[in-house]
């Protein structure tokens, strides 16, 4: 694990991409690409005046940066700050049963709705976005299938629905997507899905993405108990919480 932003300041190094976003935006982009590559370790304390010391932005983007980030559960309030989000085993069980309730609904509705231009839209970001092996990269591309899914049900609530839960089970979805074999593995699982989707299988769609949720689901749970030891007591919370 890296140190913290405190002993080591510019975790990253800002590119032109970066310099041209506002800086609300980018400090947002850099702060959450830390914590979801797990650089910013679940549980660690933190504050503005740290931040700002080490992404080399003023308090105010920060402020902006950080009301998103606990608005993704990605960082919450403490006694003296904020801290970086630990795994809340409970409640990541509680939204893995949500998303699969939601995103079954999705692609049924996606079935009967999407059209062929759509499908080979998503078709052609999900082969391109295999070869992304970044959670920068992966969360600014929307290389999770399950939001385009439930988008092309052409239900917004549904939608938003899916992506709340992809916002905060997509650290934890890290643990296990970060290797080449578990991408290539989802890559052909959700190819499945939209083969489905595309011959408006509403029945084995919403089973695949059953299967599929409850693997995962499965993968994570397991990642995050081998992990225990690296992030430590304060990395982990196992009772009721907060969502």
């Amino acid at each position: 694990m890296s140190k913290s932003p405190a002993t080591a300041p510019h975790l990253h190094r800002t590119g032109q991409n970066d310099r041209e976003q506002p800086l609300g935006a980018r400090a947002l982009t850099l702060i959450r690409g830390d914590i979801l590559a797990l650089r910013l370790a679940p549980g660690e304390a933190t504050s503005e005046r740290l931040l700002e010391a080490a992404y080399g932005v003023s308090r105010t983007p920060i402020r902006q940066a950080l009301a998103e980030l606990i608005r993704e559960g990605l960082v919450v309030r403490a006694e003296r700050g904020y801290a970086i989000a630990p795994f809340d085993l409970r409640q990541l069980e509680e939204i893995f049963e949500y998303r699969e309730v939601v995103e079954t609904a999705a692609i049924r509705m996606a079935c009967g709705r999407a059209t062929p231009a759509e499908l080979d839209a998503l078709q052609e970001a999900v082969d391109r976005s295999l070869g992304d092996s970044t959670p920068e990269s992966w969360f600014a591309a929307g290389l999770d299938v399950h939001v385009w899914l439930a988008e092309l049900s052409h239900n917004r609530f549904l939608r938003d629905a899916v992506q709340d839960c992809v916002n905060r089970t997509i650290r934890a979805r890290w643990l296990v997507a970060s290797s080449p074999p578990a991408r290539a593995a989802a890559h052909r699982e959700h190819n499945a899905m939209i083969a489905l989707v595309r011959q408006g299988d509403a029945e084995a769609a919403a089973e695949a993405v059953r299967r599929h949720t409850r693997d995962v689901r499965t993968q994570v749970m397991q990642a995050l108990e081998a992990s225990r030891r690296l992030f430590g007591a304060r990395g982990f919370v196992s009772g009721d919480s907060a969502a």
